[in-house]
């Protein structure tokens, strides 16, 4: 049996970042206090969380390169993983404002966050022209310092060029899929295909797929183990959201940090909802369909809760989670890669598939 301290590894990621930030702060302090109050909100975002996208590009690496590393290797591979965190924060901070969402883990939002304190300071304009301000260019920052961080990873230079080629990839794709989930949401509907495109370049290859595929660059992966893990990233980060999906509708507010149906309140047209359109009477997807994007309290929450479970379509997602899981198993299974290294994926891929927050 493979030991991996997940606890010890998330806490040495924090350290990484905190480092990082410490050292932006350093960049940022002649800019004056409001640059600093930019750089407070930025470590308030990426604290936290299961570093699921850090975890995964730290094991493409040692699937692919199980040897011991050197004390200074092992810093640089984690400030290549504190990258993803980054990117990871960028797009949630740019999220939230789309989604116009209050909190993020139990905290508020930060475009909510910088709007407060416009009030609260007794400021002229509009309190959430500002916030918005703030979260676009702290969102723009994160972005910006991702790239930096893996760039300046202290990994071997081919391996971080070859590296930074997935990453450029990674960017447009979840960029892109983000106005993809934008555009089906102004259009007020979407298929199971459409949905499931939005899922896939929006969440499912930037949190599994191209973690792994950054790892095993900086690692040096020839073909056949970049495609493997590959084959078993990409079906792996669709179960992920699609269980993210589930969450977002029927999972509990204290654990989730986000409201009881927050999906259903920001009008997500995701796979659940598509299959739920597609199979109930025309009354009941009329009733869905119109509250989607509404104003919503618990009641009401609970009662399109009732309908969607009515459906079937829970169940069918969540089969369809098993058989994508089962098929990254598999793909994993025929990885030319190392068995310990296969050991902690087929465990990752356990924890993202049954997790409740």
């Amino acid at each position: 049996m493979t030991s991996w301290d997940a606890e010890h590894f998330r806490a040495r990621l924090q350290e990484t970042l905190d480092d990082f930030l410490a050292r932006m702060g350093d960049r940022l302090a002649p800019l004056g206090p409001d640059a600093l109050r930019l750089l407070e909100e930025a470590r308030g975002v990426v604290g936290g969380g299961k570093r699921f996208r850090a975890a995964f590009c730290w094991w493409g690496f040692r699937a692919v390169r199980p040897e011991a590393l050197t004390a200074d290797e092992e810093r640089a591979l984690l400030r290549a993983c504190a990258a993803l965190e980054l990117l990871h924060a960028s797009a949630l901070v740019h999220d939230d404002l789309m989604d116009a969402s209050d909190t993020r883990r139990g905290r508020p939002a930060s475009h909510r966050a910088f709007a407060t304190e416009h009030r609260r300071d007794g400021w002229t304009g509009d309190p959430d022209q500002y916030g918005a301000a703030g979260a676009i260019l702290l969102g723009d920052l994160l972005l910006s310092w991702s790239d930096e961080l893996l760039r300046r990873c202290g990994l071997g230079s081919e391996e971080v060029a070859a590296a930074m080629d997935v990453f450029d990839l990674c960017r447009s794709e979840v960029i892109a899929g983000q106005f993809l989930d934008v555009s089906v949401q102004a259009r007020g509907r979407a298929d199971v295909d459409a949905a499931m495109t939005v899922l896939r370049f929006k969440s499912a290859k930037y949190s599994i797929e191209r973690p792994l595929h950054v790892g095993a660059a900086l690692a040096g992966a020839g073909e056949d183990a970049t495609t493997a893990l590959r084959a078993y990233g990409l079906p792996l980060g669709e179960a992920f959201q699609l269980r993210d999906d589930l969450l977002g509708v029927f999972g509990d507010a204290v654990e989730t940090g986000k409201p009881a149906g927050d999906d259903l309140v920001e009008g997500k047209r995701t796979v659940l909802v598509a299959l739920a359109l597609d199979a109930l009477p025309d009354g009941d997807a009329a009733l869905l369909d119109a509250a989607l994007g509404t104003p919503l309290d618990v009641a009401e929450v609970d009662r399109l809760r009732g309908v969607i479970e009515a459906s079937g379509a829970p169940a069918q997602v969540e089969a369809v989670i098993r058989d994508l899981a089962d098929h990254a198993l598999a793909a994993l299974e025929r990885a030319p890669i190392d068995e310990a290294g296969r050991e902690v994926l087929r465990g990752l891929a356990a924890d993202v598939t049954h997790r409740v927050r």
